[in-house]
């Protein structure tokens, strides 16, 4: 696995052993990076359920300002910590070891511009987690683009709050929802 564009292309990435973590294959990073294009100016972006941090890294890679890493199991947080100092981004970094619904219930220092949502595909974890995202106010900027990653069995819902479904792509058995904040509607007069 490595890091496909960007300043840090090429580059290798590790990924934990065994089969609790499943990393997020070069062509569907390619694929979304190519959907989102290139960060804007003061991109920060959050990495849920991380894992390896490949998707947070490829971010980092192509220009966001920062990036925070969640997850919750050792053997990951070890990994995503040894690729951030393997490609010298530790200073552009936060690793935080918690519960994504923990973390979620926390307000955020700054607001965050892309977030991926990647749990286990057997779970109601990315459910609950846009259902934090698209409840909470401040977490996100008002161009905030949430990304889940998910498998055709256990899809989220076209709405999670303030968050609306935008785009939907398939790679295999792998699906991605790109969700966005439903605008405010205009003040009558």
């Amino acid at each position: 696995m490595r890091i496909v564009g960007g300043q840090l292309g090429g580059r290798v990435l590790k990924a934990p052993a065994g089969s609790a973590t499943r990393p997020t294959s070069e062509r569907v990073r390619e694929a979304l990076f190519a959907i989102l294009g290139p960060p804007p100016d003061d991109t920060r972006v959050l990495d849920l359920f991380a894992g390896s941090g490949a998707l947070g890294l490829e971010a980092l890679s192509r220009g966001a300002v920062d990036a925070t890493f969640v997850d919750s199991g050792r053997p990951a947080l070890a990994v995503l910590k040894a690729n951030l100092a393997a490609l010298g981004v530790t200073d552009r970094a936060r690793v935080v070891a918690s519960d994504v619904p923990a973390f979620l219930r926390r307000p955020p220092a700054a607001p965050w511009r892309w977030v991926f949502i990647d749990p286990p595909y057997r779970s109601d974890l990315a459910r609950r987690a846009l259902d934090a995202l698209g409840a909470e106010g401040g977490s996100l900027t008002d161009d905030a683009v949430v990304v889940v990653e998910h498998d055709r069995r256990n899809p989220p819902l076209d709405r999670h709050g303030s968050l609306l479904r935008t785009d939907s792509r398939r790679y295999g058995d792998t699906l991605l929802a790109l969700y966005r904040l439903e605008p405010e509607p205009p003040e009558r007069p």
